[in-house]
Formats: C-alpha cells, sequence, structure tokens
C-alpha cells in the first residue's frame, strides 16, 4: 500500500536555487497529462483536472511545468484558470518549440518567428507579463540551433522571460546553448529504466544547473517481480513509481522531477514520495540495477 499524502516541504524534498531570486522545492508537477488523450484536447473531467492543479499548490509544489504544445494550449489555460493570480512563490515553467498535428505527433518547429508568436501565445494564456522559466523544447534538425538559442535570449533581454532554460539536447547542444543565454534548467527524459541522458546530467551537476527529468515515474525492468524496484516498494510499503522518484532525489541534489497526473489521488501519492529515504545500499542497488 503506498505511504499516505504528505505536505511537501523544503525538508523533504530539498530546494534549488535557479537564479533571480527564484527557488523551487525539487518535486514539481508535470501538466502534460491534464489535458485529453494523446495529450490532445480537453481532459475528459475538466473539474478533475482543475482540482489536481489546485492541490499542488495547497500540497507545497511551487513548481509547475507545462508546454504550449500540449492540448495544444489546453495545459496552460487550465492552470491559469485554476491558480491566476498566482501565489507569489509558484514558478511556472513552460515551453515553446514543437507544434501539433494531431494526438501524439510532435513535430518540431525552431524558427525564431514560431518561437517568437509560441511565447507570446503562452504570456496570453498563462496570464503573465513574463514568464518565470521558458525552455527551448527541443532543437530543430531543420534550423541552426543557435538561432533557436538566440530568440530565446532575445526574448529574455525583452523582458518576457526571466530564467531560460533547454530541453532534450545533448552535452554539446547545451554547451553551445550556454554560449548565446543563461541556461539555469535541463529538460531531458530520464529516469529509472531510461538513463541515456546521464552524461547531461552530470554535466548538470558539476555547473549546479537544473535538471528536470521527464517521464520520472518510469522503472522499467526494475518494477518488475522480483526486481529492485518492486522489492524496494515492499521494504518502504510503497509503489515502485514513488521508489522511482525517490532514487530520482537521490541521485543528486540538482534533479528537480516532474511527476505528472490528472487525479488528486496519484498526486498526493507522488508528493509523499519525497518522505522516502532510500539507504545508501538501495541507492546503490538502484543505480546497479
Amino acid at each position: 500500500m503506498p505511504q499516505q499524502s504528505t505536505e511537501l516541504t523544503d525538508q523533504s524534498a530539498g530546494t534549488h536555487d535557479l537564479g533571480d531570486g527564484l527557488t523551487v522545492r525539487r518535486l514539481g508537477f508535470g501538466a502534460m497529462r491534464i489535458t485529453g488523450d494523446g495529450v490532445w484536447g480537453p481532459p475528459d473531467d475538466r473539474d478533475g483536472a482543475l482540482a489536481t492543479v489546485r492541490r499542488t499548490v495547497e500540497l507545497g509544489i511551487n513548481l509547475i511545468d507545462t508546454a504550449d504544445s500540449y492540448g495544444p494550449e489546453v495545459s496552460e489555460e487550465l492552470i491559469a484558470e485554476a491558480l491566476h493570480p498566482y501565489p507569489d512563490e509558484l514558478v511556472i515553467a513552460t515551453k515553446g518549440g514543437l507544434e501539433r498535428t494531431g494526438p501524439g505527433q510532435w513535430p518540431r518547429n525552431g524558427r525564431p518567428e514560431h518561437l517568437r508568436e509560441a511565447c507570446d501565445g503562452s504570456l496570453r494564456r498563462l496570464q503573465v507579463d513574463q514568464i518565470d522559466l521558458y525552455q527551448l523544447h527541443a532543437p530543430d534538425p531543420d534550423v541552426p540551433y543557435e538561432e533557436s538559442v538566440g530568440t530565446i535570449k532575445e526574448l529574455q533581454d525583452e523582458g518576457k522571460i526571466r530564467l531560460a532554460g533547454v530541453s532534450n539536447v545533448s552535452v554539446e547542444q547545451l554547451e553551445q546553448a550556454r554560449e548565446i543565454v543563461d541556461v539555469v534548467t535541463v529538460q531531458n527524459r530520464f529516469n529509472l529504466g531510461d538513463r541515456d541522458a546521464e552524461d547531461v546530467l552530470d554535466r548538470c551537476e558539476e555547473l549546479g544547473i537544473g535538471f528536470i527529468p521527464w517521464f520520472p515515474l518510469n522503472a522499467g525492468s526494475l518494477a518488475e517481480p522480483g526486481g529492485p524496484a518492486a522489492e524496494i516498494a515492499e521494504r518502504h510499503d510503497a509503489a515502485p513509481g514513488q521508489i522511482a522518484l525517490a532514487w530520482l532525489l537521490a541521485r543528486s541534489n540538482v534533479t528537480l522531477p516532474i511527476p505528472g497526473t490528472s487525479s488528486v489521488e496519484h498526486l498526493e501519492e507522488n508528493v509523499s514520495a519525497a518522505a522516502i529515504e532510500l539507504s545508501d545500499e538501495e541507492v546503490t542497488e538502484l543505480n546497479e540495477g
């Protein structure tokens, strides 16, 4: 039986200083799943989605991650409907650089004119004058990366965004971006079952840059019966997904997991993972799994 919900605190999850006076608790909320199937259109249970977003703040989460492509537009609109005017300590991170042509379809568009339109749309939907953290969603192979990142820098210089991040990048692309703009976060796929971005996480740790691992609940084969995540979960009276989150928090002090859900119950289960203290032996067991 998963552990009962507990309010997220600075002590349970730790904090990370993004820069420019913005500090977040290290367990955030990913707002992709408050949309419809295939991350397309409105959610089936709109009231439930709004309740989930409101509950994030009640539980102490102060980092919410979204994107203009989630819905598209739906996620940002629901966040504003649920929480605007926003609490002072809440940091909303959004992204631009992907388009939507249908459910499950995510073509990249890093053209400067598109990124400007995307940023302006996010400002309007979130009902803010400045976006706390704006992330380039992915490199576009058809657009020089420095052009896309340069646009993010221009948007920052114009005051439309406060802090800048990148997503779905290699170490080389991260270094390329850092030559153009002050990168405060990297968001890549990383979890117990998929550690291909470990070199990027290691570089972020060296630099003190926040690393936002997306798809954080995945434990892969480690969660199968007899696997280390499953066995450790049983020891802690927890779910394997909670162990996956606890491992991410223990893996590095710059990780900022953003598990997403459209369910208040699942949200509370995720938050309670911050209170799970893995032993050094358990962390090693999962590292080697």
